[in-house]
């Protein structure tokens, strides 16, 4: 029983915490906690102590790595641009495309949310359809909801 249940009639009986036929199926879910405080980065289920990723973009033990996806910066770069500027490429369609975050104007770069608080935290350092540099911060909260803030 693999250390982890009593052999009762050639039948395993499991510890609490543990399944399985061999009692080889941890129901911990700590090995599964995500850095952002979700089980399997909301992208897949815990099963015996390990992530099996539902997203197949997204790997890794808490399928928190993804190798083709674009960064963060990269990912909303328009819809920023868009709501803070009005203008770029999604200008037309921002209202529909990028309501998805919530959005907080900043005076300079050093008001701008600094690491160390409790949600993960990208400062960003993009391009606008001006070749100026735009500045902004993307982070998702607990609850799931996405803030912004961008440097006027």
């Amino acid at each position: 029983c693999t250390g982890n249940g009593i052999c009762k009639c050639r039948v395993c009986e499991c510890f609490p915490n543990f399944t399985g036929s061999a009692c080889d199926c941890s129901l911990d879910t700590a090995p599964c906690m995500a850095s952002n405080g979700q089980i399997c980065n909301g992208r897949g289920t815990c099963e015996c102590g390990t992530c099996n990723c539902t997203d197949p973009k997204f790997q890794g033990p808490t399928c928190e790595m993804c190798q083709t996806c674009l960064g963060v910066c990269a990912e909303h770069k328009d819809c920023v641009q868009c709501r803070a500027f009005n203008k770029g490429e999604k200008k037309e369609t921002c209202s529909q495309e990028c309501m998805h975050f919530n959005m907080t104007q900043v005076e300079s770069r050093d008001k701008l949310p600094q690491p160390g608080q409790p949600d993960p935290l990208s400062h960003c350092k993009e391009k606008d359809v001006d070749d100026c540099w735009f500045y902004f911060t993307y982070s998702v909260n607990s609850n799931g909801e996405a803030n912004v803030h961008v440097v006027e």
